[in-house]
Parts: C-alpha cells; sequence; structure tokens
C-alpha cells in the first residue's frame, strides 16, 4: 500500500491539483478525476500513483484533512420553472458549480454561497445561499463580490455597530493624560482621508534641541479586549482601501469619528515622544497617554506647497521636520533601507462608478516625512517593548536568481558582492529604471520576489526598512496589529505580565488575513482596469512584453499598466516555439521574435470583465 502524505494542494484554473513533497524535487500532480473533492489550498492526504517513464509523478486525494474554505461567490444560475439552482464561481480555481436544491433568488444576480454536502467527487456540491449581494455587473455588488470572495466582511453586526455607539460615549479624563494641546500640532494625510490617526508635534528646548511628538489616536482606550468590537476589529485584522471605497476595521462612529484626530478638538492620544537634535538624532524617548487638539489638517499637497514656497501655517515646524525627516531618510539608506516608492494606480471615477481616467499621484517628500517618523516611532516601540514585531525575511535564494534570468532581458545585470542580494543593489536598480517603461513592470516584478512582510513575536529583522527591531505602532485605526501593540505597551508601563503565546496566535491570524486584504486590494485594481479598457476595444496601445508561455506572449499596455494576453492562435502569421531559457516566442520560419521586455504596438480586439482579462493582437 503507497504510503500517504500531508500537504497543501494548489489547484490551477483548469482543475488540475498540485501538492509539494518535500523528498521530491517537483510537485505532485493529480488529475482532475483524482482530486476527490479537494479544493484549492485545502489540507490533503494523498498517495503517489506508479511513476510511468519521462512523465511528473501523480497522485490522488484519499482524504481532506481541512478545508481552507466552504463560501463562494458567483452568479446564479436557473432554469425556468425548476426549484433547483446552480452558483457559477467567480473563483477560476473553483471548478464546479455548485448545486442549490431550493432556491427563490433568480438568475444572475450575484450571490454568496456556503457548501454544505460534498461527499461524491462526481455529483456537484450541495450548497446554500447566504447572501444575494446584488446584479451582476452592478459596481457596489462587483466590488462587494470582490472582499466576499477572500472570505473578508463588508458590513457589521447590529451588536458590533451597538457596541461601537457605546464605546464612543466612554467619557477621557484628560487631568491623568500628558497636556499636549498648547504645542503645535497637525496632521498630514491623502486628500480623500476621513479618518486621522497621526499627528505631529514640534516644540523647540533648545538652539539645536526639538521636542517631536509622534501621535497616535488612542483606540485601545475606547474598545476593551476581548468585546464584541474588539473580536469584530481582530476577525477583519485591517481595513480595506478599494478603488472607491474603504472598508473599515472599525465602525464609522469610532475611525472616522471620535478616535479621529480631527482639527480643532481635543483627542486621546497615546504618544511617542522624542527629545531629537536637529539632524535626526534621537536623544530620549517618552511613551505614555496624552491628550492633543490638532490645530490644522494638512492633506500631502498643502503641506508640500508650504515647504515649497516657504510661507504658510507652520512652516517653521514643518521645515525643522523635514530637515529632520531627510537626514533620517540618508542614514536609513545608507544602513542598507530599501526605497521602492509607490506606483499604485488610481483612477477618476464617474457617478456611477466607472472609471474614465487612469493615474499615478505624484510622489511628494511629505509623504516622505510622515513615513519616517512613523518609521521612528514603530522602531522605537519595537526596541523598548519587544513583544510583537513585524517582520521581513531576506529574499529566497531561487527566487532571486529567478529575478536576476528576468532582469537580464531588460539588460539589467546586477553583479551582487555577497552570496545573497542586498537591498543597496536593489536601491541602484530602481535607480537605473526610473523614467524607463519598464519602470513599473521592474518594480512589480522585484517586489513580488521579496520575502512577504508577517507579524510574529520572534524577531527576525526587517530586510526592506534594515532595522532590527520594528512594528506597527502607528495605525491603530485601520490595524489590528497596531491596537494590540497599544495594549502591549500600556500593560508593559504598567508593569503587568504579557501573555506571549496569545499575541503569537494574534500574529499567526492577522498575517493570514493580511494576505487576503491585498489581493482583494489588487482585484479591486485589476477589476476597474479591465472596466476601464473594454471601453477602448479596437484603439492601439503601446506595450511591453510581460511573459510568455504555450498560450502566448503577455503584455502591460504602457499608459494604464493593465495586462493582457496575445493569443499563439492569433499569431497566424507563422508556427511560434517557446524558448522558455530565454523567456521568447520565436517563429520557426520567419524568426520573428517576441521575448521578455520587448515594446510592441498592439490592438484590443476584447476581453472578460468577470475573468478580468484582456485581449490583444500584435500590430508588428
Amino acid at each position: 500500500m503507497s504510503k500517504k502524505i500531508k500537504g497543501i494542494i494548489s489547484i490551477n484554473s483548469l482543475g488540475s491539483g498540485y501538492v509539494s513533497v518535500d523528498e521530491l524535487e517537483e510537485d505532485v500532480k493529480i488529475e482532475s478525476s483524482l482530486l476527490n473533492t479537494a479544493l484549492h489550498n485545502d489540507k490533503v492526504e494523498i498517495i503517489l500513483l506508479p511513476q510511468k517513464k519521462k512523465e511528473r509523478r501523480q497522485g490522488e486525494v484519499v482524504n481532506i484533512i481541512k478545508r481552507a474554505k466552504k463560501r463562494f461567490v458567483g452568479t446564479i444560475e436557473r432554469k425556468k420553472g425548476k426549484s433547483f439552482a446552480f452558483l457559477v464561481p467567480d473563483d477560476p480555481k473553483m471548478y464546479v458549480d455548485i448545486f442549490i436544491p431550493k432556491s427563490d433568488a433568480k438568475g444572475g444576480v450575484k450571490a454568496l454561497v456556503e457548501i454544505t454536502k460534498w461527499e461524491d467527487n462526481k455529483k456537484n456540491p450541495e450548497g446554500k445561499i447566504i447572501d444575494i449581494i446584488g446584479e451582476k455587473g452592478d459596481n457596489d455588488t462587483e466590488l462587494h463580490s470582490i472582499v466576499l470572495e477572500k472570505g473578508l466582511s463588508v458590513d457589521f453586526p447590529r451588536k458590533v455597530e451597538e457596541d461601537a455607539k457605546k464605546a464612543k460615549k466612554k467619557i477621557v479624563n484628560y487631568q491623568k493624560r500628558k497636556d499636549f494641546r498648547g504645542i503645535p500640532t497637525f496632521t498630514i494625510d491623502p486628500e480623500d482621508a476621513k479618518d486621522f490617526d497621526d499627528a505631529l508635534s514640534l516644540k523647540k528646548i533648545d538652539k539645536d534641541i526639538y521636542e517631536v511628538g509622534v501621535h497616535i489616536a488612542d483606540v485601545s482606550y475606547y474598545i476593551s479586549e476581548g468585546s464584541i468590537l474588539d473580536k469584530e476589529a481582530r476577525k477583519r485584522a485591517f481595513s480595506i482601501y478599494l478603488v472607491d471605497r474603504t472598508i473599515p476595521m472599525l465602525p464609522e462612529v469610532l475611525s472616522n469619528d471620535i478616535c479621529s484626530l480631527k482639527p480643532k478638538e481635543d483627542r486621546a492620544a497615546f504618544s511617542a515622544v522624542f527629545r531629537m537634535k536637529k539632524n535626526g538624532e534621537v536623544l530620549n524617548s517618552w511613551f505614555g497617554e496624552t491628550v492633543i487638539r490638532s490645530q490644522k489638517r494638512f492633506n500631502y499637497k498643502e503641506a508640500q506647497l508650504v515647504l515649497d514656497s516657504k510661507k504658510g501655517e507652520f512652516i517653521e515646524e514643518l521645515l525643522v521636520l523635514e530637515e529632520m525627516a531627510k537626514k533620517r531618510k540618508k542614514k536609513r539608506t545608507e544602513k542598507g533601507a530599501l526605497l521602492i516608492e509607490d506606483d499604485e494606480l488610481y483612477f477618476k471615477l464617474d457617478h456611477d462608478g466607472r472609471p474614465v481616467s487612469v493615474y499615478r499621484k505624484e510622489h511628494l517628500f511629505t509623504h516622505n516625512l510622515i513615513e519616517e517618523f512613523m518609521v521612528l516611532a514603530n522602531e522605537k516601540v519595537s526596541e523598548k517593548f519587544n513583544t510583537l514585531y513585524r517582520i521581513h525575511e531576506n529574499p529566497d535564494k531561487k527566487i532571486i536568481d529567478d529575478l536576476l534570468s528576468f532582469l537580464s532581458n531588460f539588460g539589467l545585470n546586477i553583479n551582487m558582492k555577497e552570496k545573497e542580494i542586498s537591498s543597496s543593489e536593489l536601491n541602484e536598480l530602481m535607480r537605473r529604471i526610473k523614467g524607463r517603461d519598464e519602470e513599473y513592470l521592474v518594480k512589480k516584478t522585484v517586489l513580488k520576489s521579496m520575502a512577504k512582510a508577517a507579524y510574529s513575536t520572534k524577531n527576525k529583522k526587517h530586510f526592506g526598512l534594515a532595522l532590527k527591531n520594528y512594528m506597527h505602532f502607528t495605525s491603530p485605526i485601520r490595524r489590528y496589529a497596531d491596537l494590540s501593540m497599544h495594549r502591549i505597551v500600556k500593560k508593559k508601563i504598567k508593569g503587568e505580565k504579557i501573555n506571549t503565546s496569545g499575541y503569537e496566535k494574534i500574529a499567526q491570524e492577522i498575517s493570514l488575513t493580511e494576505l487576503d486584504v491585498l489581493d482583494a486590494e489588487r482585484a479591486s485594481i485589476s477589476y476597474k482596469q479591465v472596466e476601464y479598457m473594454l471601453e477602448r476595444v479596437g484603439d492601439v496601445f503601446d506595450a511591453i512584453v510581460s511573459g510568455v508561455n504555450n498560450a502566448g506572449v503577455f503584455i502591460q499596455e504602457i499608459e494604464t499598466k493593465a495586462e493582457g494576453l496575445v493569443s499563439v492562435r492569433d499569431m497566424d502569421d507563422d508556427y511560434y516555439i517557446l524558448d522558455e531559457e530565454n523567456y521568447a516566442l520565436i517563429g520557426t520560419r520567419k524568426r520573428k521574435r517576441y521575448a521578455l521586455g520587448n515594446k510592441v504596438k498592439v490592438k484590443l480586439v476584447g476581453g472578460s470583465i468577470e475573468l478580468r482579462q484582456l485581449d490583444f493582437v500584435f500590430l508588428d
């Protein structure tokens, strides 16, 4: 009898499964007929089948140990006069429709369905409708579908909203808090921000010495540990930032109101206060509960205008903070901090939520200014109250080897001085590609090559920031990790003992949730990219080859960064074969070559918004 092997199964859009086995170099392939109800990311037991010569090792699923997911979003389909219906899942890795024995839901609507029974691989799984999301194609419906598909929440339960309203009424005794209300204090946030969870204050102490306050909303004062509200925040773990909306971690009566550091209003804060020299050197630190009153709400552009024009509100304070931030950024860079600026796409939407333009926001130094003081607070809190960490391990060597091979196609060679790639070598790469058409693609690939940042009670340093100690402390309105860290610091200041194992469980939970949140945010961007492009079918675009395989050539459009496929079936001027080693498709007769990094001209001929796919043909 074959030995049973446990593992996590990955399933592709064709319905084939793959299980990684430690003692084998290649993953074990599981044909769709041998999945035996296994779904993507399930923990399974498999047996290995007899191996055929020169063929990949194959196996069969014999037991489902743990389901990764039971709820799926999709479109209801039904036949007239029938009491049953089917859910056609949105997830391309869900390879079978879900049978709903009894349903009044009309066809064409999006729904969230839970699998209730699936024992026979030859039959469809049975399920029940948990929620009717809305009409297919509607903007709200589609974006909510993206969130629900990832197992994330949209609306708050009634009891949570009630708990939040009660929490808002909690009285703060400002007499017991260090008072910063008389010190110049302001916030700097995006133009469309609705919650303000950090503020800066500056007070001159001596000729070259200043007191810098990094004031963070004291969310932990309003949310009792273990309460209904706290459990909901822990389950959500993050606010979710979609293209056209924010789905907050906390109800708005807290996130946008009493916890938000609004201008001209007294607010409870939890602060990291630093005595600093103008060159950015920290002389000493203080952490504790405070009361603040922000005098001004800047957006990034407004604060930058003050710095550039050398006039306006808080000009003296901003100039000092700017100098400190520049010095601290320079020192962090010299230590090896990775400098990859945010290149996130933004969309201008009409009143129906449809994209009318795509753009990238200008990166201003005021973004760096805020980042430097948030990094400083996060580092110093972690250094002093070392319990929970934000870790970022060194990149995996095999993945970096693949990255180096990828970069060589753009003429971007890195001569590594050590066995492992350094952040300074990556920073030099960023400098070399700045302004080039392929900059966005290369940045995206470099970031994908990095290890995923996570939370842990075990400190493993932070590669990207080049810091030995780091933790998220500065955004408790939108991240549960920061709220947890506030509680840890308060307990440690009072001399209370910390349950490390309890926080390790939190760290593991929110690290996994973070991956789903990031997937949902990226999916909303991809959805809007495709929606925008499908209004332009027939148009001609400049693009870059971003990948090749047997299916054809993947391209990235230069302006919108939308990605699509030129199918090999539409490349009818020749018969093309794949050169895997050189990331290219090559014509056998004319020797025409489509390789990674090539600039090409393409025509958009179609696509699918449901699958978030675009179809192109070459014009050259």
